[in-house]
């Protein structure tokens, strides 16, 4: 824990939250991610040895509570949502743009995806979403929704394909984060959609996007608008 030896608020804030991983942790705390694999997964780069280390920082400093397997967010740690999220908007207006090509990993977008798919809103007992990507090593992936669970699989899971998506991981990315309407990008071709008519048809009320993509959207309404002006009498 770094300390800045400066009697201030902010810099106590800075000594719990300033380490690397650790806001993006409490990120996904807050969006309901409370088992250690899961973290894990949707942290890639993060050895289990450090997100160990990580959130046993975080229980000693009181912003979660480790019981029944699950780490579960304290009250100070739900009092950092507006601060997590206010940054989302600010990064969206003044740092965002087109993905860089070290932000791009299919693994973890399709288990974000996979969390943010509402299996209700098909009305079926089990559908099966095959997602194809141009480029890299492993192109192909299914999500299986069944049960009120969505299973991500990376070999064909046996079932007939009930709904295809094919785009680039560029373009499929800016969509899950709010930057690029998935209605605009069917129309202009960068996403295509085909299968069960009505299957298709649920696929955009199905998708709840990631939840920094209403803040990416307000961000961008925001930077859209012109400067006030300024009336003087």
């Amino acid at each position: 824990m770094a300390r800045y030896g400066q009697y201030c608020p902010i810099t106590r804030s800075l000594e719990v939250l300033g380490d690397r991983w650790t806001l993006l942790i409490i990120r996904d705390l807050l969006v309901g991610t409370t088992r250690f694999n899961e973290l894990s997964r949707g942290l890639p780069r993060l050895s289990r040895g450090l997100l160990s280390k990580r959130l046993d920082q975080l229980e000693r400093d009181g912003l979660v509570v480790h019981q029944g397997g699950e780490y579960l967010p304290t009250e100070a740690c739900e009092g950092l949502r507006d601060v997590v999220f206010g940054l989302a908007e600010w990064g969206a207006r003044w740092a965002f743009g087109e993905p860089r090509p070290d932000e791009l990993d299919p693994v973890v977008l399709l288990w974000q995806i996979r969390a943010g798919i509402d299996a209700a809103a098909f009305g079926r007992p089990r559908v099966v979403i095959h997602v194809v990507l141009p480029e890299g090593k492993r192109r192909r992936y299914w999500l299986v929704v069944e049960a009120g669970e969505v299973s991500l699989c990376f070999t064909d899971p046996g079932f007939e394909v009930d709904v295809l998506v094919e785009a680039t991981l560029s373009v499929l990315y800016q969509v899950w984060e709010g930057r690029v309407p998935l209605a605009a990008a069917r129309r202009d071709g960068r996403v295509r959609v085909t299968g069960e008519r009505e299957l298709v048809r649920a696929l955009p009320s199905a998708l709840v996007l990631s939840p920094v993509a209403p803040h990416v959207r307000r961000a961008e309404r925001s930077a859209a608008r012109p400067p006030s002006r300024q009336i003087l009498a």
